[in-house]
């Protein structure tokens, strides 16, 4: 299934073998690859702009793939993390799923199956990143002053503003982000990664 526009996937193996073939069918897919042979690499050029998916192996000499992926979460929270793994490491990438990848495959690859989980993962970071976008400054910061507990009225006085300013504020990321008290605020916002880039 191609993608409907050329989404940037970063690719992260120490086997030259795999990069290549990995971007051969990602790019037969219709995204656009940039392959690295180790995290030291990928981490000088990875950003919120270069890449919107991360596929990784999980070993790999110096810095694994799960190290890897909690170093790119400290700066990238909503970044999908997709790991490519051996049998041996599927306990070690279970883990890591617990740990925030998005899922993994084991080699020898099915290619169809390959694709349609890396699809998955860039609609699944879309939906995501439909939300953030559409949030302003001001919403994010009131967001970041609901999730740290506090009332209208201590939001007002934060930011300098009437309560009823506030209050409206909150009503609309409620509406934006689909949720209709707090409590499902706090779940979707940590779906969304958004509690950490409020």
């Amino acid at each position: 299934m191609a993608a409907k526009s050329k989404t940037k996937v970063f690719i992260v193996d120490d086997d030259s073998c795999i990069l290549d073939a990995v971007c051969l069918h990602l790019e037969k897919a219709g995204h656009q690859c940039q392959c690295f042979s180790n995290a030291k690499q990928c981490l000088k050029q990875i950003s919120p702009k270069t890449c919107k998916l991360l596929i990784t192996d999980v070993k790999m000499p110096d810095k694994d793939g799960i190290q890897l992926m909690i170093e790119v979460k400290k700066n990238i929270p909503w970044l999908p993390v997709l790991l490519m793994t051996s049998f041996g490491d599927v306990p070690m990438a279970v883990k890591a799923v617990k740990a925030g990848a998005v899922d993994f495959i084991e080699k020898p690859f099915d290619w169809d199956d390959f694709i349609k989980l890396v699809q998955s993962a860039i609609d699944q970071t879309e939906f995501s990143n439909s939300h953030d976008s559409i949030l302003t400054k001001t919403e994010m910061t009131v967001l970041r002053l609901i999730l740290n507990s506090q009332t209208s009225k201590q939001i007002a006085n934060s930011l300098h503003r009437s309560v009823r300013t506030v209050e409206v504020h909150r009503s609309h990321i409620m509406h934006k982000l689909k949720v209709d008290n707090i409590v499902d605020l706090v779940k979707k916002v940590a779906t969304l990664g958004l509690d950490k880039t409020a």
